[in-house]
């Protein structure tokens, strides 16, 4: 009857500490952690984009080659504390300029690995009418790479967060830096406890 008893007490605090989950607009501003987020990564994609779009590479770029500029993406390196999957806000990036019809992307260096195993294999399995060529690949003319950077300030319960992120497009041919882009993002964020060695 104890037993009994006990497990009935014991009953809504199960129930409570179950997971609740809630459907989100992906839009949404929602901080939990204090820690790089979506929302994060969407306002550098955006405020990135806007810079390199509206910038003087741009028109110099079209005026010397007579077309849009075709992009490749290097490296994007994650140098902050904490870990990043910085290819979400670089996708991000690439598919805003792929749809503004004013700069066009070729595949990266791991992409096109993919591609060339496929031709090597169409090469011998696929017909003569439909198999790809090699020696067809659209050079690239300018090189979007970058690095994130982050310092937190933290003492007790509370702590400021401070990223940094750099992106440069680089002239293949010349290794000039054309454009410079760089978003800063700064958190006050105060917790009920001291976790700050997990930021």
């Amino acid at each position: 009857m104890k037993k009994l008893y006990l497990g009935l007490l014991l009953l809504p605090f199960l129930f409570a500490c179950g997971t609740k989950v809630e459907r989100m607009d992906t839009h949404e501003i929602k901080d939990v952690s204090g820690r790089w987020n979506d929302t994060d990564s969407q306002m550098v994609a955006q405020e990135m984009i806007n810079d390199c779009l509206n910038s003087g590479w741009y028109s110099k770029a079209t005026a010397r080659l007579g077309k849009e500029p075709t992009v490749i993406v290097g490296s994007v390196t994650n140098d902050s504390m904490e870990h990043i999957n910085t290819g979400a806000f670089v996708e991000e990036m690439q598919r805003a300029l792929i749809n503004s019809g004013k700069v066009s992307f070729v595949a990266s260096q791991s992409e096109r690995g993919e591609v060339r195993q496929e031709r090597l294999e169409q090469d011998e399995f696929a017909s003569e009418e439909t198999r790809k060529s090699f020696g067809r690949e659209v050079g690239a003319d300018y090189m979007l790479s970058g690095t994130l950077n982050s310092i937190v300030d933290s003492q007790s319960k509370q702590a400021v967060v401070f990223y940094q992120v750099n992106m440069k497009l680089i002239d293949i041919e010349t290794n000039q830096i054309v454009w410079n882009g760089q978003k800063q993002i700064k958190k006050y964020v105060k917790r009920s406890k001291v976790s700050w060695q997990l930021l």
